[in-house]
């Protein structure tokens, strides 16, 4: 019978640590599942995990949508066509990255409309086998590996997003920063990097700092060493400012992402650490003419150019750990102590 790795109702008194991981358990029992007209059925190779999961499985409360009993973890997903329905476009044998939201295109949805698979009431990819309609699917790009491909879809199309559909869309020549070096964080340094622009990075660590600058980041930033980071980014911009930040820290970074910004420039808010202390942004933003924008999801149209761009530029993902199936509990818990750059990926059977 299939496996799928579910959490349980009760939310443990203390969420923010690997105690929340027990919430999570292996369901056995699970039936076949069989396609119906314009669906496909996937066996699921790989998976691999983003902050979001870590706040669901543990009911943390700043996730503002609550989990069903028994919800299957995991939005990142790639694997292999084994049947199809009735008027289905996909062929058995197709090697597909699964599209985490239902937003295809236009107009950016609520949280309810995004429907990410693994959250809220939609099963998610934690499991040996899925039955969703055609068009969470999509072609993967044929240079990559099933445990490369997972690593794609949540965080690259998040950066896509964030670098090409904004305001201020990334050309070569621009001069960006990019905080931190968590998956998304890692996408933005590649992607940015291959299309032409100089690219800032921060982050707490030497070790972590050296990774990004293997993806292509040129000036490197120790938060930890220069906490006034921003008077450093603009020294070396001859205190000019960057054309971009990628601001993920929220209330505890956005005065310096807003100081670091040239005039007219752009700020995308990614994420946010925690809820934080009430700053007053208004003059930074007012006087220097800045934008702030909240970087929230992405569309099928996002994650199909992500996968070209990828593709086109024969870029692989930087990858952290790699777990097994049934080692998934091991997997949550490297996901919450953070020392690792790149991706966290569970591998599912083998191929």
């Amino acid at each position: 019978m299939p496996l799928a790795w579910q959490i349980r109702s009760a939310p443990p008194k203390d969420y923010r640590t690997e105690i929340g991981i027990e919430n999570l358990y292996l369901a056995t029992d699970l039936p076949m599942p069989v396609p119906e007209a314009n669906t496909t059925l996937v066996r699921i190779r790989a998976v691999a995990l983003n902050a979001r999961d870590m706040m669901i499985v543990a009911h943390d409360p700043l996730f503002p949508i609550e989990a069903i009993p028994d919800l299957v973890l995991c939005a990142d997903g790639a694997g292999v066509v084994e049947a199809v329905g009735e008027g289905s476009v996909w062929n058995v044998g197709d090697k597909v990255i699964l599209n985490p939201a239902q937003w295809i295109d236009g107009e950016v949805p609520d949280l309810e409309g995004m429907k990410v698979l693994g959250g809220g009431g939609i099963h998610g990819t934690l499991r040996e086998y899925a039955v969703m309609f055609d068009s969470r699917f999509i072609h993967a790009p044929p240079h990559l590996s099933y445990e490369e491909l997972v690593a794609l879809p949540v965080a690259a199309s998040t950066a896509m997003n964030a670098l090409f559909f904004g305001p201020l869309p990334l050309k070569k020549g621009m001069t960006v920063l990019i905080q931190g070096t968590g998956g998304v964080s890692c996408f933005l340094i590649q992607l940015a990097a291959a299309t032409g622009a100089t690219v800032m990075s921060t982050s707490s660590s030497e070790d972590k700092l050296s990774q990004a600058a293997s993806l292509g980041a040129t000036h490197l930033v120790n938060y930890k060493t220069i906490p006034n980071w921003s008077s450093e980014v603009l020294r070396l911009t001859s205190g000019r400012g960057v054309d971009h930040v990628f601001d993920v820290g929220g209330s505890g970074s956005i005065e310096q992402s807003l100081a670091a910004t040239r005039q007219g420039g752009l700020v995308s808010m990614i994420g946010f650490m925690d809820l934080g202390e009430k700053t007053d942004v208004a003059p930074a933003i007012v006087l220097g003419a800045k934008t702030v924008r909240g970087v929230f999801g992405y569309s099928r149209d996002m994650v199909v150019a992500m996968t070209e761009l990828m593709g086109g530029k024969g870029l692989r993902p930087l990858i952290s750990k790699v777990f097994e199936f049934e080692e998934a509990k091991e997997a949550f818990k490297a996901l919450v102590k953070q020392n690792d750059v790149g991706k966290i990926v569970i591998r599912v059977g083998s191929e």
